[in-house]
């Protein structure tokens, strides 16, 4: 078999396949772990990915809301909401619960009015007794809320709470309006009356630390200017004039006919 041997370029140029010269051993492949591990060194060096957010984090705690990164701004938006929402579904469940606890309370005997307690007492039972008959809620849930909301409102508006307190106002006023409505009418002011003083006592501790008296507050400002008037003339002396001009100025001044 003829071969062909001329040289190519100056090179020798193979005949055969088994002639041709060895490729390159192919560079294997890091693994995959390494690469992650190399790629999160390198975002954590300054400059990189992470150490660029880790530094807006740090900016975030002392920097105004125009100055905060807007993947803050958008995190912390979407964690606020989604905290409103579950706050929300809470609430309802535990209001759902609660009033559902409520509607299941056994009947309770309306009681006979005697002393002071029930002469309150047994004219709200009686009114709920009476409105019941056209609701589709039973007397004794309307009295066991009724309880509940003047509870909350006591021990909320004891710690302060704005709407603990509105909650107890209206509690009261809604129950001296059910005692009014439905005591005897010769018993009828004294029952509303008593009420009304009860309710002052508990109002000592509902609406504990409450003034109607504005709250000024009367702070030194920082810099307190001085005005001390003066008054200031500026006055501008003319110049001497040298004697030769003066002597001149007065020659020109006599009459021609004078001279």
């Amino acid at each position: 078999m003829p071969t062909n041997d001329k040289p190519i370029n100056g090179q020798h140029r193979p005949n055969n396949i088994l002639d041709l010269p060895e490729l390159p051993p192919a560079i294997e492949d890091k693994p995959r772990l390494a690469q992650l591990r190399t790629a999160w060194k390198e975002s954590w060096e300054e400059g990189g990915f992470l150490y660029q957010r880790w530094e807006e984090l740090l900016k975030a705690r002392h920097a105004g809301w125009h100055e905060i990164a807007n993947w803050i701004k958008a995190t912390g938006l979407l964690v606020g909401i989604s905290l409103i929402v579950m706050m929300v579904d809470t609430a309802g469940d535990i209001t759902s619960a609660a009033l559902k606890g409520l509607s299941t309370v056994p009947d309770s005997p309306t009681g006979d009015g005697n002393g002071l307690w029930g002469t309150v007492d047994h004219p709200v039972r009686v009114f709920f007794a009476q409105q019941a008959a056209h609701l589709t809620v039973a007397p004794a849930a309307l009295y066991a809320f009724w309880q509940l909301a003047g509870l909350l409102g006591l021990i909320g508006g004891f710690f302060g709470n704005a709407g603990a307190r509105i909650t107890w106002v209206l509690f009261g006023c809604g129950s001296l309006a059910m005692i009014w409505s439905a005591s005897p009418a010769g018993g009828r002011a004294a029952a509303t009356g008593i009420a009304a003083l009860m309710w002052a006592l508990a109002s000592i501790l509902a609406l504990r630390g409450l003034t109607l008296r504005p709250i000024v507050h009367n702070h030194p400002p920082q810099f307190q200017p001085q005005f001390n008037p003066a008054l200031h003339l500026h006055a501008t002396l003319p110049a001497p004039a040298p004697a030769g001009d003066d002597f001149d100025d007065e020659a020109d001044n006599i009459h021609p006919l004078q001279r």
